[in-house]
């Protein structure tokens, strides 16, 4: 027998249905860089900038492939894999990878976009999983991060 796309094929015990204290302390320290790219970019010389954009732009390619990857871990845990689900698992890191090879300033608007189609998917996926504990800290991650990259973008277009 096999499970629906809604039901999960691995009993909620085994998942971490809420964020423990670790997890939310790792998520926000995964928002340092972040925070500090944006304003560093509105702080440097122009000199240093896109050095600081570059940076910024790199990390947000690997955080976007991150996001990918927790889908891709959700599926081989379920064993419900449908083709559309492990497509998804792979785009976002096709996407930051093509974002991190355009000039930064225009890669950071493709990554904070994302970011937040990321949240947006994790919205409709985690639900199913017993997950839906997460999305309150994957929102306010997600604001921060994409909102770090629309700002650092601006500070470089200038």
């Amino acid at each position: 027998m096999s499970a629906s796309p809604l039901t999960p094929a691995f009993p909620a015990s085994q998942t971490l249905s809420v964020p423990d204290r670790l997890a939310v302390r790792l998520g926000h320290a995964g928002l340092v860089p972040f925070v500090l790219g944006a304003l560093l970019a509105m702080l440097v010389r122009a000199d240093v900038l896109p050095y600081v954009v570059l940076s910024l732009s790199v990390y947000a390619g690997m955080i976007v492939s991150f996001l990918g990857g927790i889908h891709w871990g959700i599926l081989m845990m379920a064993r419900d894999a449908t083709p559309r689900r492990l497509v998804w698992a792979v785009t976002p890191s096709l996407f930051g990878w093509v974002s991190v090879v355009m000039p930064p300033h225009a890669g950071l608007v493709i990554q904070a976009l994302l970011l937040i189609v990321c949240y947006l998917v994790d919205r409709r996926v985690y639900p199913a999983y017993g997950l839906s504990k997460w999305l309150t800290l994957r929102f306010r991650l997600t604001l921060v991060a994409s909102m770090s990259c629309f700002l650092a973008a601006a500070a470089a277009s200038n």
